[in-house]
């Protein structure tokens, strides 16, 4: 499922603050970024097509049905699969190259890579 940038923000605030009513998510898409509540219903209704938010009574109330690590999965690897013709390796080398990194991080990096085996 490709989500739109807008689509993103909206997700963004069901994953941090949970349920909202469309009202409720209107006013916060108009209080962060000024969106007007009919831009913040569109975008809704786009994500119920989508199946990715789920609307229910009363009230119009928006549930995230996919969640945040399923995206960001999802999204990784089309440009890993678009960039770097599927190759981890090659992203991994492209991202970090010229990267200064912390003995935590290179450490974490290694775990992942061991977890792997």
């Amino acid at each position: 499922m490709k989500l739109f940038d807008s689509e993103l923000k909206v997700m963004e605030v069901l994953w941090k603050e949970g349920d909202l009513t469309a009202g409720q998510l209107a006013k916060v898409m108009n209080e962060q970024i000024g969106w007007n509540r009919n831009t913040t219903y569109t975008v809704i209704k786009k994500l119920i097509e989508k199946k990715a938010i789920d609307r229910k009574e009363p009230n119009f109330t928006c549930s995230a049905m996919i969640s945040k690590d399923q995206i960001q999965q999802q999204e990784a690897t089309t440009l890993i699969d678009k960039l770097f013709d599927g190759s981890a390796e090659l992203f991994l080398s492209a991202y970090l190259s010229g990267k200064v990194l912390s003995e935590s991080e290179i450490e974490r990096l290694k775990q992942l890579v061991e977890k792997l085996n």
